[in-house]
């Protein structure tokens, strides 16, 4: 079967021309002992039936057509399972050092883009387990949807069902692509006849109202060239190089403490998240002597409906500015809230793969420079409230990792329990001194919680 890639995706991949633009997203489970791995390998043949992009590699198509999914006839498994040993120490910074290596690892292109890693041989008997998936695979929501089929609620793993035989696969002709691209083309007519037919009702109902019908179309305009407009230098004035180094780490709060600040200024658990966030950014200028005003800050913004496959990434990137040289954590709670529901107003979101569709036919130079000058890409996913386990094992912690995608720091929230942890990744050339850094972002974070006493 041949699927075309999304046009959100479909940037996103051929901007990883520049390996600095990579967008991958890691979760790390810390268990509380080995799992049982034959039945973590049945999970994910489960998933790989459940999910058939989990089979599937991604083709060029004959331009204009995006990249094209195509069932790999060369699938194998095994490749994307593996387990190792721990090397001594064992310790938790020798787990995120393996995570911050796989960070920095491009998927191999000729095959489908996701493996999972078990390390065992942890000091404490513990394990961990590493799903590397890229973006256009699935996002964080479909990620923990799919986690389902993974976790358990008991101990104890519910008994196996006789899994079915995976499809027969050929090698595509040497015409498919060309094939492909005209059903591709054919597709993009029809959409377009229906424009056209929608055509006559439009010009009706702008005859009755043009006031209203400008307004309209003036609005749409304008909030599309909020979501794609050009940033012409980073907001900082310190964190402005861009490199292939990499440096992660970990920070965990409260959840109940996050959420009761942020309903105390009228905000969300993610606009208390993001205050903190930009205060460790603050601090973290201030230890450089560097003035900060605002930052320029992505946040994807989930297109995920209920009648959505759990694979595949639902994800638009909408961009705005944060009050980083705001000090009162309360009033930037606040400040945050209102952008962010403003963003979450744009009219731009119900046409964000149009944009992106268009935005593919620009030089990738434009749109990769916009993408390096962006500062701090922030993501808050919905979690797991009660405790699980995966092959047997209880997990003890689960973080997410996502990509810098040419900014400075990336910041990722999950919540497990009633723990919110976070998941730090950050270009080591923009970000030169990670420890000062990280010392900055608890800070930041302890500023907003000192709000619910």
């Amino acid at each position: 079967m041949t699927e075309f890639m999304r046009h959100s995706d479909a940037i996103t991949w051929s901007m990883e021309s520049d390996p600095r633009l990579r967008s991958t997203a890691i979760t790390l489970a810390l268990l509380e002992r080995s799992p049982d791995w034959h039945e973590i390998r049945y999970r994910f043949e489960l998933i790989c039936r459940k999910l058939p992009t989990l089979r599937r590699r991604l083709v060029e198509s004959p331009r204009p057509a995006p990249h094209r999914w195509e069932d790999d006839p060369d699938f194998d498994f095994d490749f994307h399972m593996r387990r190792v040993t721990a090397s001594k120490p064992g310790t938790f910074d020798t787990v995120l050092e393996m995570v911050r290596v796989a960070a920095m690892e491009e998927f191999d292109r000729a095959r489908p883009l996701w493996n999972v890693t078990l390390i065992e041989g942890l000091e404490d008997g513990g394990a961990a387990l590493v799903c590397k998936f890229h973006h256009a695979v699935m996002d964080g929501v479909g990620a923990m949807e799919l986690a389902m089929t993974l976790l358990d609620f008991t101990e104890e793993p519910p008994a196996r069902e006789v899994l079915s035989a995976l499809p027969d696969v050929s090698c595509p002709g040497r015409n498919s692509g060309y094939r492909d691209m005209v059903r591709y083309n054919a597709g993009l007519a029809a959409k377009t006849a229906g424009a056209v037919r929608g055509a006559p009702g439009l010009m009706v109902q702008t005859l009755r109202r043009p006031l209203g019908a400008a307004a309209s179309t003036t609005a749409v305009a304008a909030s599309v060239y909020r979501l794609v407009r050009p940033i012409n230098r980073t907001g900082s004035p310190i964190m402005t190089e861009r490199t292939l180094l990499r440096r992660v780490g970990v920070h965990e709060v409260p959840a109940s403490a996050l959420r009761s600040v942020a309903k105390g200024r009228g905000g969300t658990l993610n606009d208390a998240f993001l205050a903190g966030v930009v205060g460790g950014l603050r601090r973290y200028h201030e230890k450089h002597d560097a003035p900060v005003g605002d930052l320029h800050l992505t946040m994807p913004v989930s297109l995920r409906t209920e009648t959505d496959d759990a694979g595949g990434n639902r994800l638009a990137p909408m961009r705005f500015d944060v009050p980083a040289g705001l000090a009162d954590p309360s009033r930037r709670i606040e400040l945050i809230h209102q952008r962010s529901e403003a963003l979450r107003r744009e009219p731009s979101l119900r046409y964000a793969e149009l944009v992106a569709g268009v935005s593919n036919l620009l030089p990738r130079g434009v749109i990769g420079s916009v993408m390096r000058r962006t500062d701090v890409v922030a993501s808050n996913v919905p979690g797991v409230p009660v405790p699980v386990y995966i092959g047997g094992a209880k997990v003890r912690r689960y973080y997410p990792f996502g990509s810098t995608v040419g900014a400075a720091v990336c910041v990722t929230l999950l919540s497990y329990i009633d723990i919110c942890t976070m998941g730090i990744s950050v270009d080591s050339g923009a970000v030169p001194d990670y420890d000062v850094f990280h010392n900055c972002l608890v800070a930041g974070f302890d500023e907003v919680l000192a709000l619910a006493d």
